[in-house]
């Protein structure tokens, strides 16, 4: 799209924003972790001073109010930098615009948009996964807080988190998905306990954590009592969207983009001086590529502007994720292939742009936000209208359930 007389000065402007500060924030691998956090931390404040966090989300709830155009702008230019992404979650805004109060919205919006904390999700647990609604994390009432007691498990980045976003059990008398309410709750006090896990990549960023009379005032439940189950759809459409186009070329360019793929084919070389993209099998597999990436991002677009106007995403958005995710781990297990055993040596000074350490995470798109098989279940039910699994606990009170 070509930008009118105002975009280009919103783009000189911005562009001039970003080379005078962005540079002081750009990734930073001589820092450890808790560095890194307040290093991202910092740049997220800067940008919201300056009115670009949060660019087209409305003042009263913590953004700049400026147009979604300007936003797309400020990302195309800020792409050029290998600066954090922000701190805040977008899944929590997610849950908090469309089931918070104004009063919530207002608060959490500029904890939000201004960097002022990191979020985790705590949803899932040992026994709850794939299935959700089977969660034990009690929360009871107690005047104008709740208690918390439980255990919640592949939380990401919370250890270095100030705050979450929790679905608790408050009515074990009901179905299992009716007795569930949302809360923000603070991460950092006593009765929560962080346990990292060691995964296959070397890094823990994933966590176990434990609740112990946890405390979460009445003021931070969003969305009604009992009405847990749909702010916790709302959150889970909005990562399964944000899942959907992991890697796949949006802003800052993955390895896994097709200029990328084609780049290193042609690169590659092999026997009699030619390339690997003079093999028309890898020029098959990277147009197949090329033709998932552009479909989940016009699907992904197509989406978005549902969803602003007022829409619910459709019943097959789960196989904009589940294509994304398959084509990402395909293509970086490619990657290796082309580059044999070169390809195990980590050649960028940021680990996300490490093409062995992505190889390695690659899989957990295949079960964040839904595992392949619980987001073809919901397809073939709501979108193609097929049968539904037999269910026998659907309506039985949770207390009365044999486990």
């Amino acid at each position: 799209m070509t930008d009118t007389p105002e975009d280009a000065e919103y783009r000189a402007r911005a562009r001039a924003w970003l080379a005078e500060h962005a540079a002081q924030y750009r990734g930073a691998p001589d820092l450890d972790d808790d560095a890194m956090v307040g290093h991202s931390k910092a740049y997220t404040r800067a940008k919201w001073d300056a009115g670009y966090s949060g660019i087209d989300v409305p003042k009263s709830a913590g953004g700049a109010g400026g147009t979604a155009r300007q936003a797309r702008i400020f990302d195309e230019e800020e792409a050029a930098y290998n600066v954090p992404r922000t701190t805040a979650s977008h899944l929590a805004l997610a849950g908090l615009m469309k089931h918070g109060t104004p009063e919530q919205i207002a608060r959490w919006g500029k904890v939000h948009w201004s960097g002022e904390g990191r979020w985790t999700q705590l949803f899932s647990e040992p026994s709850a996964g794939s299935d959700l609604a089977g969660l034990r994390t009690r929360a009871v009432r107690q005047g104008d807080k709740w208690i918390i007691n439980g255990q919640k498990v592949w939380s990401s980045w919370a250890q270095w988190s100030d705050f979450g976003f929790l679905i608790a059990r408050t009515d074990g008398s009901v179905p299992k998905h009716k007795g569930l309410s949302f809360f923000f709750i603070d991460m950092r006090q006593p009765g929560i306990e962080v346990r990292p896990i060691r995964q296959m990549t070397g890094a823990a960023d994933f966590n176990e954590v434990f609740f112990t009379d946890a405390v979460v005032p009445h003021a931070d439940m969003i969305g009604p009592e009992g009405k847990g189950w749909e702010v916790a759809m709302t959150v889970l459409s909005a990562e399964r969207a944000g899942a959907g186009t992991a890697g796949s070329g949006e802003g800052r360019m993955s390895p896994v983009a097709t200029p990328n793929l084609l780049r290193v084919a042609q690169g590659a070389r092999r026997e009699g001086g030619k390339t690997a993209l003079d093999s028309a099998e890898v020029r098959r597999k990277i147009a197949h590529w090329y033709a998932e990436e552009q479909g989940v991002k016009h699907f992904a677009r197509r989406i978005a502007e549902m969803v602003a106007a007022g829409a619910m995403p459709p019943a097959s958005m789960p196989g904009m994720k589940i294509v994304s995710a398959s084509r990402n781990q395909q293509a970086y297990a490619w990657l290796m292939d082309m580059e044999e055993y070169s390809g195990i040596v980590q050649d960028a000074d940021w680990p996300e742009e490490d093409k062995y350490y992505a190889y390695l995470y690659a899989p957990i798109w295949r079960i964040a936000g839904g595992s392949d098989e619980i987001l073809r279940n919901q397809i073939s039910e709501r979108a193609l209208g097929m049968p539904s699994d037999i269910r026998l606990d659907k309506d039985v009170p949770f207390d009365q359930l044999p486990f």
